[in-house]
């Protein structure tokens, strides 16, 4: 069952799954950000590591090699054509044990050939996002920190699962700050 903005602002207030937290659709002059009807809109922090060619390295998820990035931070990314960066999100989320989120992108960003890509928070799972903002046009894209980049649906089990992303001690729990590949 997808959960409601009451369920989300109620877990958020008695059980901190989300802070910060804020308990209106922000929307005046930026892309939006905040609890709407079924999900909640995360901010993109202002760190942000793009990716760049220079080093000429391979892309290989089980020997990442970190100079593939550039490390920036700032109220803007420049993100170049045809490529990505990964960023963080504002909140730290805590996900309760029978909750899995799916995370979908802005329609603002879509609309302008900006996809951003997150994997499901598994039950339990905590930590900032790592964002994957991909780039799909041939032109440079601007992407807005401490604004909206991607909203989060959450989905609650009937039961509990046998085995929580806590409980198997996830790679990625606790996350802090952008957080390149592990095998």
């Amino acid at each position: 069952m997808i959960m409601s903005d009451r369920w989300i602002t109620r877990m958020a207030r008695e059980h901190r799954m989300i802070e910060p937290f804020e308990d209106r659709q922000v929307r005046k002059g930026v892309i939006s950000y905040g609890v709407s009807s079924y999900g909640y809109d995360m901010r993109v922090a202002r760190e942000f590591r793009i990716f760049t060619n220079v080093m000429s390295s391979i892309v290989d998820p089980k020997a990442f090699d970190p100079k593939s990035f550039v490390e920036y931070e700032g109220d803007t990314c420049i993100v170049p054509p045809n490529s990505f960066a990964l960023a963080r999100s504002v909140e730290y989320f805590r996900i309760p044990r029978n909750v899995l989120t799916v995370t979908v992108g802005k329609s603002t960003y879509a609309r302008c050939g900006i996809i951003t890509n997150v994997t499901p928070f598994e039950p339990e799972w905590e930590g900032f996002v790592t964002l994957e903002i991909s780039n799909t046009t041939p032109l440079p894209a601007r992407i807005y920190a401490n604004e909206g980049i991607a909203q989060v649906l959450f989905f609650r089990g009937e039961e509990e699962p046998e085995v929580s992303y806590k409980d198997k001690g996830g790679k990625y729990q606790s996350q802090v700050g952008v957080t390149l590949p592990k095998l």
